[in-house]
């Protein structure tokens, strides 16, 4: 059997990511982080073996204690196949050149991370923000709580936990806003309104992703009021409409969505601030909030025209919104469509919790399209080994 690529490990490396990931890293024991990493991903020490390029009995040996590796090739090796930080292996120091390098391109590695995720390759966003998230919390664990590295670690796990939002299942959802409430610990510190905006927003986001919708709203409120300009506050608004007509509030929506669409007229179009993504916003605002004739009337008037590239995930969410208007419409055929359409977009992408939200519009009277999404849905679920 051929040894499993280094890409699928990072692929899943939002296992370290976890609360527990964490505890088991902070102990820097390679038998503790072997015995985890199996387990999370469901691997035999014959499967892990064939990752690292040992036999089962030479694994089994270092997670009793009975093998250690020392030299430097091998543990470095290690960390790459396991997505492993170096320095969690003690290949590295936090506080050597490398990491000062590190800290020196980290925010680099923020801004392209940013980039892959509105690209619709957020699983390599996680890829790219876990390490230098790791390090960076090292860091401050040993006591290096320079202001420079702590906005940059207050980025990176805002950035971290963005991502995570795209590529966790629902039931997953909590660890990402998890990483968005970690970065907001520190942004509050440093009186930026517009870094402080910017972590409420995306933790309040994150909130309503992971069911916390009340606690979203809180958050998205304070965001649009500390909001330092018209162009903060626009970004602000449409994820607060959101987060409102989950809650069914009706007449806050629209307030809310009003003064977003207004706004639309004197702030520069954004992925997310924009006629498209808005009027996808509408439309599940209103049959969130029992609207449905209104929905679909909406949904029948002409489609805005793109006014900027819209993010790949964002095209698969009005994909998601619009057939479910269609749905209630009762056109079956163009629910089916656009669903379908919505399983192949969610499934290049690697959004898991799209693909349940598919599977949700499709209910029981479009079996073909649940059918599509509950698949696509198993198969992402077996490379995460979640």
């Amino acid at each position: 059997m051929a040894k499993p690529a280094a890409r699928t490990a990072r692929l899943l490396s939002w296992h370290w990511a976890t609360a527990e990931g964490q505890d088991v890293l902070a102990t820097r024991d390679l038998a503790a982080i072997l015995r985890y990493y199996r387990r999370v991903h469901g691997e035999s020490q014959t499967d892990t073996g064939e990752r690292l390029g040992y036999d089962k009995t030479y694994v089994s040996a270092l997670e009793l204690g009975k093998r250690r590796l020392t030299d430097v090739g091998s543990l470095r090796h290690v960390a790459e196949q396991l997505a492993l930080p170096p320095h969690v292996l003690g290949v590295t120091d936090p506080s050597d050149a490398d990491h000062r390098a590190m800290v020196q391109f980290g925010h680099s590695t923020v801004r392209l991370a940013e980039i892959a995720r509105q690209s619709g390759h957020a699983s390599e966003a996680v890829a790219e923000l876990w390490p230098l998230v790791a390090r960076l919390e090292a860091r401050a664990r040993d006591g290096h709580t320079e202001r420079e590295v702590l906005r940059l670690l207050a980025e990176a796990r805002l950035s971290l936990g963005t991502a995570l939002g795209n590529v966790l299942p629902e039931e997953r959802l909590a660890t990402a806003a998890h990483w968005t409430s970690k970065s907001l610990e520190i942004t509050e510190v440093f009186g930026d309104p517009g870094l402080t905006t910017t972590a409420l927003r995306m933790h309040g986001n994150e909130l309503r992703k992971a069911g916390l919708v009340g606690a979203a709203v809180n958050r998205l409120t304070r965001a649009a009021t500390l909001a330092p300009d018209l162009d903060e506050r626009a970004a602000v608004l449409p994820l607060l409409a959101r987060a409102v007509g989950v809650l069914g509030n009706g007449t806050l929506f629209d307030r809310v969505i009003d003064e977003a669409q207004q706004l639309l007229e004197v702030v520069d179009h954004t992925s997310l601030v924009n006629p498209v993504a808005l009027r996808e916003i509408h439309l599940r605002g209103l049959v969130s909030t029992g609207r449905a004739r209104e929905a679909i009337r909406l949904a029948e008037d002409q489609v805005p025209s793109r006014t900027i590239a819209v993010a790949p995930q964002w095209r698969v969410i009005e994909l998601i919104t619009t057939g479910s208007v269609r749905v209630l419409a009762g056109d079956r055929h163009g629910a089916t469509d656009l669903l379908l359409g919505a399983v192949r977009e969610a499934t290049a992408q690697r959004l898991p919790h799209q693909l349940q939200r598919v599977l949700r519009a499709a209910g029981e009277g479009l079996p073909e399209v649940r059918n599509a999404a509950g698949d696509a849905l198993e198969q992402l679920r077996g490379e995460m080994a979640a």
